[in-house]
């Protein structure tokens, strides 16, 4: 049906409220071209001629057998049971979980995510999720800049590039001040930190795929009073020394990797853990379980309204909701494999990588720019432009080569290898990359 929000009569009443006769009084400051813009469309198309134009530009995406496309977004094996149990009506439709009464199978499954990522990052507690995983780097920030009312902020360059822009952005909308420490050979070298200085940022693995040992910058921004944002894989959690084994405040990133797939690039996750003085400080939803007055288990919503994030004067964050079914997904995921088979995947992943990054560095003109160790990604100096390489191997069939930002390096692209990946795809991607190379 059709939405109305004000009548005729709604609009005289509000213009003569204002003293005005006509809508274009109230936009007569506006320049015509915003008022009226050319917009130059096309003619109008039948629903037949609308959907074999979208078919055309479906058709230009370029698929391949195998990719190996790094940068945190990259193909992994789903068990079938995960979409099949994702796709069931009670998960797939279901949205706000304000009434308990009749929402206790998503407030549970919430709370069984939330449990699961306090657990992977060694964090106390976890929220409901959020939108992705530079969306929780900027909540996480802004979190220890209002616990330590401080305005200052650190980040390593390691972090991802994206995540530093979306962070830029939040940062100059509330006015603090953002430094990057820039990587010395591909980690991240030891600083110091001022009183004024309320958040430092670290990421490992970081953008260019090398494990860091975020020992020293703990420890330093501790010193100084500052709060630890670790942003981290969470597959890599299966195996290295977890956020809150490490001594930060705060765990942060996206959950792709946990069961989603790469669809072009979202939709996704984010995930955000803290330790539990933070707890008030967290945004977004949190489930909490409790007992009802007959003492029977039920879930509900705990420690803020939604009211209370809207109101943007006082709020702690403007992110109400979460991305409830992409972190559902996530969380199916996790229970399928168990800690076993999660630290399996990701086994298979490193030693793939390993064996991709060998491969490929025995081309001439290659040379590994990660340090060792590395996780499942790792940055390659070519002797072409990355983007040149990358469009030339997806013409081939490959997906690959990732181009890396000039601020870490020329000509540098990103390659990553999981557990789809087999010895003859190693193969397979080291001569085509051969053949663009020569």
């Amino acid at each position: 049906m059709d939405f109305t929000p004000h009548t005729a009569d709604d609009v005289r009443t509000m213009l003569a409220e204002l003293g005005m006769q006509d809508l274009r009084e109230l936009y007569a400051d506006l320049p015509p071209e915003i008022l009226e813009p050319q917009l130059n469309l096309p003619e109008p198309l039948s629903e037949q001629e609308v959907l074999a134009h979208l078919q055309e530009l479906a058709a230009r995406n370029q698929t391949a057998a195998k990719s190996f496309l790094g940068g945190g977004v990259r193909p992994h094996f789903v068990p079938s049971l995960v979409p099949a149990l994702a796709q069931r009506g009670e998960f797939l439709t279901a949205y706000t979980p304000y009434q308990p009464e009749v929402s206790q199978g998503v407030l549970q499954a919430i709370f069984e995510y939330q449990t699961m990522i306090a657990e992977l990052t060694g964090l106390d507690v976890s929220n409901a999720s959020l939108y992705d995983g530079a969306e929780a780097l900027a909540e996480g920030v802004l979190l220890a800049l209002r616990q330590t009312r401080r305005m200052g902020v650190v980040v390593s360059q390691g972090v991802h590039p994206e995540y530093r822009q979306v962070l830029t952005t939040y940062l100059h909308a509330v006015g603090a001040e953002m430094r990057t420490v820039a990587l010395e050979g591909g980690l991240t070298p030891a600083a110091q930190f001022d009183d004024s200085v309320g958040a430092v940022v670290l990421q490992s693995p970081n953008f260019i795929g090398a494990i860091e040992n975020p020992e020293p910058w703990i420890a330093a921004a501790h010193q100084a009073g500052a709060l630890v944002v670790y942003v981290a894989d969470p597959l890599s959690l299966a195996l290295l020394k977890t956020p809150g084994e490490w001594g930060a405040d705060v765990a942060v990133g996206d959950g792709q990797p946990l069961g989603n797939a790469m669809s072009f690039g979202g939709p996704h996750f984010g995930y955000i853990a803290v330790r539990e003085k933070l707890l008030r400080q967290l945004p977004g939803r949190l489930v909490s379980e409790t007992r009802d007055v007959d003492g029977r288990r039920g879930y509900v919503l705990a420690l803020a309204a939604r009211e209370q994030h809207i109101r943007r004067a006082k709020a702690k964050s403007n992110i109400t909701t979460n991305a409830q079914l992409t972190a559902l997904i996530g969380a199916m995921y996790l229970a399928s494999l168990g800690p076993a088979g999660l630290a399996e995947v990701a086994t298979t992943a490193v030693v793939r990588a390993h064996e991709l990054a060998a491969a490929l560095a025995e081309i001439d003109g290659v040379e590994l720019a990660t340090p060792q160790p590395l996780f499942n990604e790792f940055a390659l100096r070519l002797p072409r432009p990355a983007e040149e390489v990358r469009a030339a191997l997806a013409a081939r069939g490959w997906h690959a080569a990732a181009p890396v930002p000039a601020e870490y390096g020329e000509n540098l692209a990103l390659f990553a290898a999981t557990e789809r990946h087999d010895g003859a795809d190693i193969d397979g991607l080291r001569q085509a990359l051969a053949e663009v190379l020569s």
